[in-house]
């Protein structure tokens, strides 16, 4: 792979992810990652705008006079969005009623117009379409882990409500830890968002700091005898 993809996708899966590094889409995923399968559907009906978006200021970028290229970026978004909501609405409609404002909220989401202008804008399809793919699946990742978290302890559940998402044969998908559980309702509630988001903050930046420190030396042997000539 080329050197230059390499980095597109890591740093939109680690490096420079867009929840936990850039802190951009915090409104929806603060709000809607109580469940796994809540973060799972908004991250992916955010992914397919981000990755359309993208690709389309890449197409137009040379023809868009850099005085109007803000507005016509926004209503390039609010067309895929209200195309993806419309979607949501004939085929997912339980999951639609469930993130409601959340999906026409994906046109003010600042990660999408910030890619639009910081990258896709600069650069050629090909890389406007992966760039638009490793952040979606990155905010999309950061999504469905806290919003597994929160469900797990919450409510002591996970894939709570997969039917919605994937069709009436996903009712058994639903794992419980124990019937008894009694949950903690903090961590369905806003403050637990909060605190979940700073915990994976946290623990990204521990990894980080792990990665970065320089590998020791190797130390010769002192005490190896010298080669005999």
């Amino acid at each position: 792979m080329d050197d230059g993809y390499r980095r597109i996708i890591t740093d939109g899966l680690w490096t420079n992810n867009q929840a936990l590094v850039a802190l951009l889409g915090l409104c929806p995923l603060l709000a809607i990652s109580n469940t796994l399968i809540n973060g799972l559907g908004l991250g992916l009906a955010t992914t397919l705008v981000l990755t359309l978006s993208n690709v389309s200021v890449s197409v137009i970028r040379n023809w868009v006079r850099p005085e109007i290229r803000l507005p016509v970026y926004v209503l390039i978004i609010a067309s895929f969005v209200t195309t993806v909501e419309l979607i949501m609405n004939a085929y997912f409609h339980g999951l639609y009623k469930v993130l409601g404002i959340f999906i026409p909220l994906i046109v003010t989401n600042c990660a999408i117009i910030g890619r639009a202008e910081a990258f896709a804008s600069r650069n050629p399809v090909p890389r406007a379409l992966a760039d638009g793919l490793s952040m979606g699946i990155g905010f999309t990742l950061a999504l469905v882990v806290l919003g597994g978290a929160r469900e797990l302890i919450g409510q002591g559940t996970l894939f709570d409500g997969a039917h919605l998402m994937f069709g009436d044969a996903a009712r058994t998908w639903r794992w419980t830890i124990d019937e008894d559980y009694p949950g903690i309702l903090l961590a369905i509630l806003p403050p637990g968002a909060f605190m979940g988001l700073g915990m994976l903050i946290a623990v990204k930046n521990v990894i980080d700091n792990r990665l970065s420190r320089p590998r020791p030396a190797a130390v010769a042997d002192a005490d190896a005898e010298p080669a005999t000539p």
